[in-house]
């Protein structure tokens, strides 16, 4: 469990990792498109592909190894459970976002999302 405070620590002292996986992943999608149907790119061929895949694997199972939920990264979206009036929560922070700024009910997930007033 994380305080808020807590998660937005976690998270500022991550942040250049998750920036990485963002340069990542956009390597390998410009990858995957110049080689699909048999194309060729200058970022290079499959053992490339491997090998951004293993790095974003590696930083998605770093970013786990810290307790955080990693719902999605692509958009990155990261959930820190915590506890908000007594209710257990999840503070969620999107690619995008400056900061933690949102949670949300474990229940009600993504679409249940609320601004956080503090």
């Amino acid at each position: 469990m994380f305080t808020l405070a807590q998660a937005r620590h976690l998270l500022a002292t991550l942040r250049p990792r998750i920036d990485e996986l963002i340069v990542l992943r956009a390597d390998l999608a410009e990858l995957q498109a110049d080689l699909a149907d048999g194309g060729s790119s200058p970022r290079g061929g499959l053992p490339e592909v491997k090998a951004l895949e293993a790095r974003i694997y590696g930083i998605l199972d770093e970013l786990g190894e810290h307790d955080i939920q990693v719902k999605g990264y692509a958009p990155v979206l990261l959930d820190f459970a915590g506890e908000r009036e007594g209710r257990p929560v999840l503070w969620c922070w999107l690619e995008g976002d400056r900061d933690i700024g949102w949670y949300h009910r474990l229940e009600c997930g993504f679409a249940g999302r609320r601004k956080l007033n503090a």
